[in-house]
Parts: C-alpha cells; structure tokens; sequence
C-alpha cells in the first residue's frame, strides 16, 4: 500500500540535509500533550545554531485574550496574527494591532528589519544563449533595462558622461559554445569578425564569430559570451558598427574557449554619431564586462554562482539573520579564491568526508593552504589523529574505504579472512557491531588508511542551508540550478519580479519553519528504514505543533487561499500529520487516525485538503461501524466551499451510498447530476497476462503487444479519429501556451527568485482574484477563436522554456494545434477558466486520450476518452474530471477493454 502525502512530502523535504540541528531534540525531548495546546501554549524547540535566539524561560501574558506564552518565540507571532484576526466574544471592535503590541515591547521588533513599503523591480528575462561564462542569468532585453548585475558583483555603469572614442580600442574576450561548431579548427592569428544572430532560441542578443576560409566560405567558430553579447548586439544592430579581430592563441582541447582581440570599425552607411546616453552606457558596460571576465576567469563560473547566491540571499532577507550569522557569511568572500573554490567543491558533494590525499581540482592551486584558511574560519572540519576522531562519525568515516580495505579491518577485528561478497553498507555494519572495546586500535588503523580528512562544518552546512533555501524557496533546486541554465538545459521564462512584502516577515517564523522540515526529514528517513517508533514521535510532535495553532475562521465572501501559508510551519506539520493519518490507517488504527483527522480539520479551516481530510474521516468512522457519523460527516463536508473537485465526488458518493432509508427519506439535490450516466463504448482485446495486480496488456491487430490506451486508439483510429495517449500532459501543455501571459502577468510579489517556472501563487485561489480582469479578458478572445494564435505565438516565441505543465518534446506543434483547432473555443475557454480557479485540484486525473477529427479544412470535432482495462474502476477525481468536461461541452466517453 502506497501511503498516501508521502511523494509530496519528499518533494517538500527536497535533498535531505546531513546535519540536523535539532535532530536530537527531536528524537529525545518531552512532547507536549496536544490535548492541553489551547490551554497551556508549549513552545517547540528552536534551531540550537549558537546564535543567541533561544527562548528565555520567563513566560508573558498576551494583551488581547490573557493567554500565558513563553517570551521570544514563534508562537508569540502565531498566536498573535490568529488572535487579532478573530472578533471579540463581546462583539466590541478591537483596537490593538500587531504594531501597537510591538511598540509595547510584547516581543523584540528586529533592529535590522529592512522596510519594506517601497516595492523593488527586478526584470528577469529568458535565460539566453546554451553557452555561457557567467554566473548571471539575468539579462537585458532593452538599453533601458542595464542596471543589472555583472559577473564581478559590481554595478553595471548605467550613466557615462565622458567622451566614447571606441574605435581605438581593443576587446580581449573569448570564443564559448565551441561545441556547437563542430570540428571546425582555429589557428592563431586567424581573423575573426562577429555576426548576429538575433533568431537564437536560447538568446535574442546571440552574437556568432565566424572566420572565413581559404575559399572565402564563412566558418563559424562558436559564439561570443552572452554578458558581454547583451552589450555589443544592440550596438552592432542600431549603430552600423561592425567588430572584427584575430585569434590570440589556440587551447589545448578543440572544445575550450579561444580567446580573440576584438576592434570595431565604421561601415560604409555614412556617419553617426556616438554621443548619445544609450550608446555611451552600452560601450562602457561592454568595456567593465571585459575586465570582469579577465579578473574572474571562466573555469570558476560556479564561484561566481555561489557568491551571487549569497550576495542576493543577504541583500533581500537581510532582516532574518543576526548579526554573528551575518559576519559569518560575509566573511566568505574575504577568502582566497582557492579556499572559495575548495569549499564550494566540497559543498556540493555527497561526502560528508573526503580524502584530502584525493582532492584534486585544477583551478585549485594550493589544496593544503585552502584547508588551513577554511579550517581557521570555521568552515570545515578535520581529522588527523585519532584524539579528533569521534564515535559518532565512525560510520561516516568509514564511507570513505574501499571495499577491501574495509575488509581488511574486519578481518583484524575478528582475526581471520572474511568479508568476501559482502557489500561496502554491510561490511561497514559488520565492522560497527564487532568494534567494542577496540576503539584505540580501530580508529588508529582507520586513520591509517583515510589519512587526513575534511568536511563541512555543521555551523557552515546550517547556514548555507538556508541560505540556498531562501534564494530557492523550494527544496527542490540548488546550486546544479545554475549549471542547467548555464550549460542550455533549462531557461526559465520572462517575468518581472516586484517584491515588496518577504516571504518571511520575521526570524521566528524562519526558525519554526526549517524545524518543522526537520521532523517532515526525520520521518522519511524513519519510513525508508522501517522505524515505526521514530515515525509515531514525529506524528506526535506534528499534532502537537498542529494543536497549538488557533484556528482562522475563514468568510465565505472571500475565499482566497493564498501562497503564504506555504512557508508556515504549521502548513508543513499538515503535510506530516496527513501522511502520519495514511501510516495509522495502513497499520489499521482507526481511532487514531479519526482523533487527527478531526484535529487537522479543526484548525485548517482554509485549505482545499479539507475535502480529503472529511473523506477519510468518513471512512474510518465507517471502518469502526459509526455509520450515522461517518453519514454525517460526509453531510456536513459538502457544505464546505473548500471541499472540491473529487473528494467533492466521493463524499457526495458516499452520502448517497449510505443516506438509503430509514437512514435519510430526502434525495439530495446533487443525485442526478452525480449519476449521470457516463457514454461506454466496448473494445475487445487478446490478453497477453491477467495477473491481479499487474498492468494489463494485449496483442493488437498486427500483434504487437500494447497497452489498453493503445488498444483503443487503435480502435478510434478505425472511425477516423487521430490522437494522443496523455493524461494531463497535453492538456497541461495547452493550458501553458494559451495562458502564458496571464501567467507571468505583472503582479506583485508572486515572482521572488530567477528561477521560477510559473508564479508562487499558482495552485491558490489567488492566482484568478489578482489576474482576474486580465484572464476574463484573455478568456474571451479564446472563445472568439484566438486559442490556435496564442499557441503559435507562445510556441514560437517561447519553445524551450521551462514551463509548469508544458512539456515541449512530448507533442510536436502540428498536434497540438490540430487539438485546439477541433476542440471549440467555448470549451478551451472553460477548460482553461478551471485551471485558473483552482489550478491544485484539476490539475491530476484528466482523462486519458484527447482525440480530434477534422470535418473540413479548418473545422473539426473532438473527443476525451478515459480507458479502463478489464479490472480497473473510474477514480472519484476522474469521474469528477469527467462530469466537468460534459458540463463544459466537450464530447466525453468511457472505453472498456474487454479480453476475447
């Protein structure tokens, strides 16, 4: 049984984190009794980083409800914000706010909190050209737009008063992207010249270098650097300038950079003056991006990645940090390059141990001398004799061997020849278990063989965390995401970042939400190793953490869920708590699992997992025989406004299946549109197995083996109709297309780093409330019949993009277009108006097939189809996704394939 929240909390998690602060605590202290929350409100540990954060003892009383809490913690913020959004019991108007409560010193202000009043824009555009030497994937798409962040950290000039007399002066750059000119050679001294190249995909400002031959053929060699080509293209293309030079020496490898000198020179268009603000900006700006690159050389790009991460990470969250973190951080860059380098280096490793014997990189040039200045600013840790060798890092220690060698000190343990077959985990294991009382000899023998070893300390390893999760906001990405736009494989979309509120409004919800994802790691790592105690205490101190939250009453005049809670602790204890409800469920215990269910649905009164969280509650009441409350349950979830899409399906189901007299007398509304019968067609098939269980395949007609789904295009193909196995992918895809601008409309504060791939809030109720004038806009023309011109445009304007939802390999734009142009635009513009709303529950268990068939040259009609093999059943999500697509005019139907 697949537990059900697991995939998504691992998606939540990220990479999992070596070093825990509050691992112990969170395996070892006591667990406040969740019955006792709203009563008593008892703190959760803190992250114990040394930093001088820690809750004092003292307890103070709250000015609004006189509830006790401890001092200088996260509750405080929490129950505060719950607290004043509630009305009084008396029905009087309240007049304190969070402000005025601050001002009376209820908790500390931060000293160092920036204001935040004053939005700042920020233009990211399409990350450019599939070859880079830069660290920066921040572009300018116009002359207006160059106060942007150069390789070297320094600001671009963006206003030049003094003379540009640029046709003296050389240009020492470098030829990149040597890979995409196939086996062309370069000598020195060949001449060079530069072409545009303004139809590139990955970048508008590409610029080609090319030579010519002894034929007089032109040969392209490669590409200039895209920092230094966003400078230089709109010169060559608005000031009748043309560049030309000659190679300066030739690489070792045919694939490296080459570097060139570079001169421009008049062309014959007649003269034209230099002097304007524009051009002058441009000039300088190329001229700064040259000496950077000759200071930062190309082979440390993720140097410069790093360091921008950091530099970003301080600038916009600077009010999260105290000031020892601060000083920490900031001291990274006052280290040598080499030490940078090595650290980064071992960053991003697995590790968490290293041979210093076996670190070797060639950009490095004193490996020794790195480790002492790291070691001295406390960014790594080291082991060369046995007194620094702790028990505790034996098994990480010992990853470091060779299998034979780990072999050879299992044999000393238990002198005598053994370990052969066995693998590196288990020979560590057994080397473990064998070791008490040899701790002297052990480790001596170990140190023998690892010699002098190093990793990242656990202050460093913290700090870096977060601040690769705040620059990320997900944990999901990392440092790679720098590589995969650098080396072409990803580029992320334009938009426009306008942040004037953080996704953190202070420390102590930063704290209390990196614990909170602690426990979520604490628990994977408890259900991938089968520790069912580990994984009781983290549902506990979830609950726990769960209860202590005030419930926010929600107002059915405006529901709106917003990205916010995303970055709540108490949104990640949900997800634990909710996936905890799955494990008890698995291991058959009901009781508990209805006691969570009821609390989580106590406290999140706005969230669209109230619809699951109301089924299972009814199952499980009737898994105990308490049909008239599971009934009941069921009853009173439908009047929920967040309970939607197919739990919304299963409980009126469920209510229908068990309110049959003497029960309930009274038909419920909803019965004839929930048992509206659904078109089947039949399908025969010869079965190639009918294993329960197994997926079901047949032999088609030519027999070939095939799966159900392409059994039954085989089958529409016979009356005409052409298709696509898919799902939700090419539906997906065409919601991505025809609604590209709406999605990365400008709207403030839904676009906070670069490397983004839709909007924060898509996926909550406010993606339509702030865009709705423009989707209702954009909505219209789709059912007026611009849906296959918005899907030519995006296509061509975007392809490769990354994109939620759109997957530009699997469908080429022929089939796409063929869909939007046979589906009507009544039905795209519904279809599309349901993403919008609620982009989170419709965007799973859409039907299978999207077939089409034309009628004439530019007319068609169209067809969903789920299809079903001889055993399966249609999901609630599906027969919801189903009864939608016929509410919104599509032709739906239901493909059972039986066996011969």
């Amino acid at each position: 049984m697949v537990l059900t929240g697991r995939e998504s909390l691992s998606r939540l998690i990220g990479k999992r984190r070596r070093f825990l602060p509050n691992r112990h605590s969170i395996l070892s202290d006591p667990i406040p009794n969740p019955n006792h929350q709203l009563s008593q409100q008892q703190q959760p540990t803190t992250p114990g980083d040394g930093d001088g954060d820690n809750p004092q003892n003292d307890a103070v009383q709250c000015p609004v409800c006189s509830l006790t809490l401890p001092s200088d913690n996260h509750r405080i913020n929490t129950h505060l914000d719950s607290c004043l959004s509630q009305p009084k019991l008396s029905g009087t108007k309240r007049k304190l706010t969070q402000r005025t409560l601050l001002q009376l010193n209820f908790t500390r202000p931060d000293p160092h909190a920036p204001d935040y009043m004053l939005p700042k824009k920020l233009q990211f555009t399409e990350s450019p050209i599939a070859v880079k030497d830069s660290a920066v994937i921040t572009t300018a798409s116009s002359p207006s737009e160059l106060n942007v962040i150069d390789t070297d950290h320094h600001d671009i000039v963006d206003n030049v008063d003094d003379e540009c007399d640029i046709f003296e002066v050389k240009l020492e750059t470098l030829i990149v992207g040597r890979r995409y000119a196939g086996r062309e050679e370069v000598r020195a001294g060949d001449m060079v010249s530069l072409s545009r190249d303004s139809q590139n995909v990955k970048d508008p400002n590409a610029i080609k270098v090319v030579s010519e031959d002894s034929g007089g053929c032109s040969k392209f060699l490669g590409y200039l650097p895209r920092e230094l080509a966003q400078y230089l293209s709109p010169i060559i293309d608005n000031y009748d300038i043309v560049f030309q030079g000659h190679v300066t020496s030739v690489p070792k490898h045919s694939r490296d950079a080459v570097p060139i000198q570079i001169m421009c020179h008049r062309t014959p268009a007649g003269e034209r003056k230099y002097e304007d603000e524009t051009f002058k900006c441009l000039w300088k700006n190329a001229q700064h991006v040259v000496e950077s690159a000759i200071k930062n050389p190309s082979s440390v790009t993720y140097q410069l990645n790093f360091c921008l991460m950091i530099q970003e990470t301080l600038k916009n969250n600077i009010h999260l940090l105290t000031e020892a973190e601060k000083t920490y951080i900031e001291s990274f860059t006052s280290l040598s390059n080499d030490s940078q380098r090595l650290f980064i280096r071992i960053y991003t490793r697995k590790g968490p141990w290293f041979h210093i014997s076996s670190i070797s990189y060639p950009e490095i040039l004193d490996t020794q001398k790195a480790v002492k200045e790291l070691a001295e600013k406390e960014y790594i840790c080291t082991v060369e004799d046995r007194n620094q060798l702790c028990e505790s890092d034996m098994n990480d220690i010992l990853d470091v061997l060779t299998v034979s060698e780990l072999r050879e000190i299992l044999s000393f343990l238990l002198k005598k020849s053994c370990g052969h077959g066995m693998k590196k985990q288990d020979l560590i294991s057994s080397i473990l278990s064998t070791s008490a009382g040899l701790w002297p000899h052990l480790s001596n023998m170990i140190l023998d063989k690892t010699g002098f070893c190093i990793k990242i300390s656990s202050k460093a390893e913290s700090l870096l965390w977060r601040i690769e999760r705040l620059f990320f906001l997900n944990g999901e990405q990392d440092l790679s995401s720098f590589l995969l736009v650098d080396i072409g494989k990803i580029k992320y979309p334009t938009y426009t970042c306008a942040i004037s509120e953080p996704i953190f409004s202070n420390r102590m919800d930063l704290l209390a939400f990196e614990e909170a994802i602690e426990v979520a790691q604490v628990m994977d790592e408890a259900l991938d190793a089968n520790k069912t105690d580990i994984v009781l205490r983290c549902i506990k101190i979830a609950e726990s953490r769960v209860s202590a939250v005030l419930p926010i009453p929600y107002s059915t005049s405006k529901l709106v869920s917003t990205f916010h809670h995303l970055f709540t602790a108490s949104w990640v204890y949900s997800k634990v708590v909710t996936l905890g409800i799955s494990f008890l469920e698995q291991e058959r215990r009901y009781s508990d699992a209805i006691d969570l269910l009821k609390r989580l649905q106590n406290v999140f009164t706005c969230d669209v997992k109230r619809g699951y969280w109301a089924l299972r509650l009814s199952v499980d009441l009737e898994h105990l025989g308490y049909i008239n409350e599971s009934l009941q349950v069921a009853e009173n979830a439908l009047l929920d406004p967040w309970v939607r899409a197919g739990s919304k399906m299963a409980l009126q189901r469920r209510v229908l299946r068990l309110g049959k007299p003497p029960r309930r007398w009274k038909v419920p509304s909803f019965s004839k549109s929930v048992l509206r019968k659904i078109p089947e067609v039949y399908v025969q098939g010869r079965p190639l197995n009918s294993e329960l269980g197994a997926k079901n395949r047949f032999y088609n007609e030519e027999g070939m083996q095939c799966g159900v789904e392409e059994l039954a295009l085989d089958y529409y193909a016979t009356e005409g109709w052409q298709g696509v196995h898919t799902e939700s992918g090419i539906w997906l895809t065409i919601f991505g297309l025809l609604m590209w601008d709406v999605i990365y409309a400008d709207v403030p504060n839904v676009f906070h780093t670069r490397f983004q791939n839709a909007p924060l809030d898509l996926g909550t109720d406010s993606f339509y409330t702030a865009r709705e004038s423009i989707i209702e806009s954009h909505l219209q023309q789709i059912q007026d019949g611009m849906a296959e011109e918005f899907l030519i445009k995006s296509w061509e304007t975007h392809n490769g993009t990354s994109c939620r939802g759109v997957n530009w390999d699997r469908h080429s734009l022929d089939e796409l277009r063929a869909a939007v142009t046979c589906v009507r635009g009544s039905c795209l513009a519904s279809f599309c108006k349901l993403l919008c709303e609620d982009y989170r529950s419709w965007s799973s268990g859409m039907p299978d097939l999207l077939l089409w068939r034309f009628c004439g040259e530019y007319s068609g009609e169209a067809k969903v189809v789920e299809v079903k093999g001889p055993t399966d059943r249609l999901s609630e999500q599906q027969r919801a996704w189903l009864l939608m697509l016929m509410d919104c005019g599509f032709t739906i139907e239901v493909c059972k394939v039986k066996p011969l």
